[in-house]
């Protein structure tokens, strides 16, 4: 059977969270072949790059792929300009040599803001998947505004986890956050905001155009 192999460039390494929601993407845009993800851990290197453009090159060349996903956090930047940054940084990459596909994946504001609608995946993510703690979750289309939607998860985790005192201070809330991905089932939901549009619009029309 044929193979997709791709990878995934991040901002850190908590946005691996963004595994699961990647290949849901190919998959829910009819992805025909396997899939085998990748995370470009690059922190180990000597001398990490700190340039996105040299970031690319050295992704690809230890994390070789069909496909590769470039992740940038909006923050106080528009999803425009990080779009054009990364495109930027992708022309420059390939001066170097040849580059896989690519597709830019820009939540608004942190990759979080894509972890705050499900509110099972949160509490199985916490530990306690039959907590009785009411969670309130912001609405769906208030997500890309949320100034501190990494801090909005926190305090759900920690809510969630039905922990008090010194265990609640101790709960591993980066892993936490990590996690919760991996729960969520369908990332259809988040179809409504404008940010993960573009991304399915991206993976829609590499899979059309490459034939996976």
């Amino acid at each position: 059977m044929k193979r997709l192999n791709y990878t995934l460039l991040s901002d850190g390494s908590t946005d691996q969270a963004l595994l699961p929601i990647l290949t849901w993407s190919l998959l829910a845009n009819h992805v025909t072949c396997a899939v085998k993800p990748a995370w470009a851990d690059l922190r180990r290197l000597p001398r990490p790059p700190l340039q996105l453009a040299a970031r690319l090159v050295q992704a690809v060349a230890l994390y070789p792929c069909d496909l590769l996903f470039v992740h940038r956090d909006a923050e106080r930047a528009s999803l425009e300009d990080r779009i054009d940054e990364i495109r930027v940084a992708f022309r420059e990459a390939s001066l170097q040599g040849q580059m896989p596909r690519h597709i830019c994946v820009v939540p608004v504001r942190m990759q979080e803001a894509w972890l705050l609608f499900d509110e099972a995946a949160i509490r199985w993510a916490a530990g306690n998947p039959n907590g009785k703690q009411i969670l309130q979750l912001p609405a769906l289309a208030r997500l890309e505004l949320l100034p501190d939607p990494k801090e909005v998860l926190y305090d759900l985790l920690r809510e969630a986890s039905g922990l008090e005192g010194r265990r609640r201070r101790r709960l591993e809330l980066s892993a936490s956050a990590v996690r919760v991905s991996d729960f969520v089932e369908d990332y259809a939901p988040l179809r409504t905001l404008p940010a993960f549009q573009a991304l399915q619009l991206g993976v829609q029309e590499a899979v059309q155009n490459e034939g996976w």
